[in-house]
């Protein structure tokens, strides 16, 4: 592997919100968040911008953790890791 290539986290499940504004991605990935079991990785895409400050903020707060962050082209993809079940 080069220096400069990066594998991206595994992925449990995949959400696309591609096309959608604030705060329908959120919405969307907090849902499908609630229905997985703890400690599974959530893919997420999306194409506002404006996600960026979203996604950081909901994993500070929600205690799911944001294990990497990708921007590619205008697409930004958010790997969310499922804090675990009490």
């Amino acid at each position: 592997m080069k220096a400069d290539e990066y594998v991206q986290p595994h992925a449990d499940a995949e959400l696309d919100t591609s096309g959608l504004s604030c705060p329908l991605p959120l919405l969307k990935t907090k849902l499908e968040l609630n229905g997985m079991p703890g400690g599974a990785v959530l893919k997420v895409t999306v194409t506002d911008p404006g996600s960026q400050r979203d996604f950081r903020s909901f994993a500070r707060l929600s205690g799911n953790p944001l294990l990497h962050e990708s921007t590619v082209q205008g697409i930004y993809c958010y790997w969310l890791q499922k804090k675990p079940e009490c």
